[in-house]
């Protein structure tokens, strides 16, 4: 394998249209594509056709606009290129119509409303932002996709929207420190997390089938207490995956950069190198879909759940997140000169402000009801947002927001406007693992997205919610009589009013959670509890004023969540309940009829069985217990589908089902600890954890 050659062989790149597009059509594109404007329709048709050719001789017979839809997963509907000639042959065609506008129709996918029955048309308009590629024969072409009154019915819409309103509200920040920058892009490294486990176990349990996570499992004798996996030897089985995985990854130009053992036993994680967050968040879609396809060819399973396995590490996907300027300045790294710290020290401000202000909206992004589960509990942060900034930075702004200067070295006196920052060094930001959003030198980490997420909707609120502040900041700045006051009477402001959202400590402490109350932070530990406050005034406001999203469409998805909240929670509540009646308790009384049978075989010979009869008489009573935990969720669920809204389903999943969950799993988990293994109907945590090799 010779990488040079490998690497973006599937996709339709810049050097492959630089290539075979005529100078002019290429010029024209560029030009179109880096200003906004729409592409001419005789310039598509000459970009159509060459891009089809190139497909072609891939081997590729159809195309799809390749679109995410609001369930989070990557949709694409396929047309093949053929066209019908009159001899009764056919053709190869592809028009610049076909490739810009495409109609799937696609009125099943959740809409929240935006769209009825008889207005069911949908159209997909190409991101030429995101270059087209071919997976497993098609081509496929990045698109947003809209309803027919221009409602967002997909992740990307409103993540380009935001990425313009970032843009432009940053462009007008960093003007005023004498920046001649025309644009500022997101730039997003996201680090996938993910488990494997073999097939054939996976197959033997109808919950992970069913759901993706294990509804009962007790724990193994060892889990992951000796830390032993993390970073450890990768096993054979999982090296040939891996390395079949960053070679399908590097064809579709996916910068596929690490890989490694993750802490739970079976837990591996894949972090790829930056790049513009909506071509990340198409890549990211992309390398969940081709592990679980790679996975298989290997007699694996991949598991993207958020808490497959209680008891051990969850998997997250940690959002790296930075801007970058036109010309290629991050402007999250600190810089060597005054003007560059205090327009950084600026930036940090209204990221502080931002953070603090849209805490809701920030938990609101990555709630789910498998996330529920991870959060605040082994390696994920908690539900409650909070920044890190480490001890330094935190205390020049401080230092600022008091008017002193900052001593923390001898050396190092810190005043705005004269060495605030002599050369920020990026280990004073010590990564801190258990904060939900974390400086590390030059970028944030929002640590708190689960492993299946689509990273649009995070990064659609990241990118709103800054806009907005340097939007706020440019507004009050581009007035100032005094320049330099003006920035220092901002962040002493920020420091006064939004301090309360940095934490340097260990978020995961019970003491950090009264301290957070005392604070004033929400602490939202439920998708229910967040999903409430989504459509707040003061949200609809913020989306609505920087034209992301509508109130309309933010009431869509708060509908959609909810929904699906409800959906997933009764399913889950269904399968505990058919593995319980079909499987486990028919397990327990043959192994209950066994211990009985040798009860009887003892007192024969006459020999005390009084060990064994404790034994039947505890397997009796927690059958017993099961019964009525089964009774109990089923009762539950009952409500859960009589009620009148997904509002009132959520809550109710929410407070009754999933405690009814918890219940039965209880007693269901102690039954399998004294059950004889060769009764237990399915694989157990142990087989499911150790099983690859």
């Amino acid at each position: 394998m010779v990488m040079s050659e490998i690497f973006g062989s599937m996709v339709f790149g810049d050097a492959v249209m630089r290539s075979r597009l005529p100078e002019e059509t290429y010029r024209e594109f560029k030009d179109c594509r880096d200003n906004d404007r729409p592409l001419p329709l005789e310039t598509a048709n000459v970009i159509a056709g060459a891009m089809k050719d190139w497909a072609v001789e891939k081997g590729a017979t159809h195309f799809t606009h390749w679109f995410q839809p609001m369930t989070g997963l990557s949709a694409e509907k396929h047309d093949s290129f053929i066209s019908p000639t009159d001899d009764g042959g056919v053709i190869m065609e592809f028009s610049g119509k076909e490739l810009i506008k495409g109609e799937p129709d696609a009125s099943s996918f959740p809409s929240g409303g935006l769209r009825a029955t008889f207005e069911a048309r949908g159209y997909t308009a190409w991101d030429p932002t995101s270059y087209a590629f071919i997976k497993d024969g098609t081509l496929c072409i990045p698109t947003a996709f809209c309803s027919y009154n221009g409602l967002a019915l997909d992740k990307k819409t409103p993540l380009l929207r935001s990425m313009e309103a970032v843009s432009k509200q940053a462009v007008r920040l960093l003007r005023l420190f004498g920046r001649k920058t025309e644009s500022v892009r997101p730039a997003v490294g996201p680090e996938q997390e993910y488990f494997l486990i073999d097939t054939e176990a996976f197959l033997s349990r109808r919950d992970l089938v069913y759901t993706g996570r294990t509804l009962f499992g007790a724990r193994p004798p060892k889990g992951q207490e000796l830390e032993d996996h993390y970073f450890g030897t990768i096993k054979p089985r999982v090296a040939a995956f891996m390395r079949d995985l960053d070679e399908e990854l590097w064809k579709l130009g996916v910068l596929a950069k690490t890989k490694h053992n993750e802490v739970a036993p079976a837990q591996h994680e894949l972090a790829p190198i930056y790049t513009t967050v909506n071509v990340a968040t198409d890549q990211n879609q992309m390398t969940m879909d081709v592990m679980k396809k790679v996975a298989n060819r290997h007699g694996l399973t991949c598991l993207l759940h958020e808490k497959p396995f209680a008891g051990v590490n969850g998997s997250g996907k940690h959002n790296n997140w930075s801007l970058v300027t036109n010309f290629g300045h991050n402007i999250f790294e600190p810089g060597k000169s005054p003007s560059d710290n205090m327009q950084f020290l600026l930036i940090m401000a209204a990221v502080i402000a931002a953070v603090d202000k849209h805490q809701d909206l920030l938990r609101i992004s990555v709630a789910s009801a498998g996330n529920d589960h991870r959060l605040g509990a082994n390696e994920a942060p908690p539900a409650i947002v909070s920044m890190f900034l480490g001890d330094e930075l935190t205390g020049i702004l401080q230092a600022i927001a008091d008017g002193r200067t900052y001593s923390k070295r001898a050396a190092c006196e810190v005043e705005l406007g004269v060495h605030v920052l002599p050369k920020f060094p990026m280990d004073t930001t010590d990564r801190n693992r258990t904060s939900p959003f974390a400086f590390t030198g030059n970028k944030f980490e929002f640590r708190m997205l689960g492993s299946a997420f689509s990273i649009a909707d995070p990064n659609t609120v990241l990118n709103t919610v800054i806009a907005d502040e340097f939007g706020a900041f440019a507004d009050e700045l581009e007035g100032a009589k005094d320049f330099k006051a003006g920035v220092e009477a901002i962040i002493r402001r920020v420091m006064k009013e939004h301090g309360r959202i940095i934490f340097n400590g260990n978020n995961y402490s019970d003491e950090w959670v009264k301290e957070a109350k005392k604070r004033g932070l929400l602490n939202l530990p439920t998708t229910m509890d967040c999903l409430a406050l989504f459509d707040s005034p003061e949200n609809i406001a913020l989306f609505e004023k920087h034209g992301v999203l509508s109130a309309e469409e933010i009431r869509s998805r708060k509908d959609i969540q909810m929904e699906n909240y409800g959906k997933l929670i009764v399913i889950e509540a269904d399968t505990m309940l058919d593995m319980t009646e079909r499987d486990i308790l028919p397990a327990v009384t043959s192994y209950e009829k066994s211990v009985a049978r040798t009860i009887e075989g003892l007192s024969a010979a006459g020999v005390d069985a009084k060990t064994h009869v404790a034994l039947l008489t505890r397997l009796e009573k927690l059958y017993a217990k099961a019964v009525g935990s089964v009774n109990a969720l089923r009762k539950a669920v009952s409500s859960a589908r009589a009620a009148a809204s997904t509002e009132e389903c959520g809550n109710i999943c929410r407070d009754k089902v999933i405690p009814a969950m918890n219940a039965l799993r209880a007693v269901a988990d102690e039954l399998e600890t004294i059950t004889a293994r060769k009764y237990w109907p399915f694989p157990t945590y142990g087989d499911l954890l150790f099983s690859v090799n």
